[in-house]
């Protein structure tokens, strides 16, 4: 039986720790996280496994725990590139809110505003 546990925590660590051995620009996807193809799914993805992330921070990190957490981490990457993405719309969509309101431009400044608030307050409530 404790050949097994032995066996069982070597294989987690080979898990873990190959990726870690290549470059970045070497790292192959060998999980597939949950998309996050729209802001929504973004921040619903980072809610659920932020969550997921933190019940398994407590107590002792062990080799099962480490497979689960680089496993997550997939879908966190993958929120977080959608939310990066989002962050840069909004930023073009603002300044374009800016540029508006420089010109006197209401109609402008009326849709892109409504644009910037909509998409916006799905991250800040």
């Amino acid at each position: 039986m404790k050949k097994l546990s032995v066996i069982s925590a070597a294989l987690a660590l080979v898990l873990v720790a190959a990726p870690a051995l290549a470059s970045d620009e070497k790292r192959s996807d060998h999980f597939k996280g949950k998309k996050s193809e729209t802001l929504q799914q973004a921040l619903d993805n980072m809610r659920e496994y932020n969550k997921k992330l933190e019940e398994l921070m407590h107590g002792e990190l062990t080799p099962q725990k480490m497979a689960e957490i680089h496993q997550l981490t997939y879908t966190l990457e993958e929120a977080l590139q959608k939310l990066d993405d989002e962050v840069d719309n909004l930023q073009e969509v603002l300044e374009e809110v800016h540029l508006g309101s420089e010109h006197m431009d209401f109609g402008k400044v009326k849709s892109n505003g409504k644009k910037y608030l909509e998409n916006s307050g799905k991250i800040v409530k």
